[in-house]
């Protein structure tokens, strides 16, 4: 499982998840993507769970990139132990998920959109945020029909 090798400090502050992704929110290794919708704490075992369900799925053909890390320590008390005597223990590890985040990408030559969407449906159920499945091809192809579109009304404006 993913866990940071060191940090500067063994215990953070809880925080607040307000806002959107500024960073980390547009496809940058493969074709297809699974977005983030709502905010959340992503454990470093769900991450696994959902990095296995998708190789699973692909049979290990095309490539998988985990956008996402958990970097945050969550502390908690032992069982039946009275208030008071400082902060628990690190337990587990968690990354922290706005909207927007990119949370696994895939891409490859024997990789097509249908079996990306199943694998990434299968990966979605193993999360506790709610995702989008995204693709580049259909931003590109949406943008060159906008261009041609384009190209199409001014080429009848210079007619007129």
């Amino acid at each position: 499982m993913l866990s940071p090798k060191r940090t500067k400090f063994r215990k953070q502050h809880r925080g607040r998840m307000r806002g959107v992704a500024s960073k980390g929110n547009t496809i940058a290794f493969g074709q297809f993507a699974l977005q983030a919708q709502d905010c959340g704490w992503v454990t470093a075992r769900q991450i696994e769970a959902s990095r296995r369900a998708m190789t699973r799925y692909i049979k290990r053909g095309g490539q998988i990139w985990i956008r996402i890390f958990p970097d945050k320590p969550v502390t908690m008390r032992p069982a039946e132990t009275r208030m008071g005597s400082g902060k628990g223990n690190p337990e587990f590890w968690v990354a922290v998920v706005k909207p927007g985040r990119i949370l696994f990408e895939m891409g490859g030559e024997d990789i097509t959109e249908e079996i990306a969407k199943e694998a990434m449906r299968l990966a979605q159920y193993k999360l506790p945020v709610k995702t989008k499945f995204i693709s580049n091809d259909k931003n590109l192809d949406n943008s060159s029909q906008e261009n041609t579109k384009n190209s199409k009304n001014s080429q009848e404006e210079v007619k007129q």
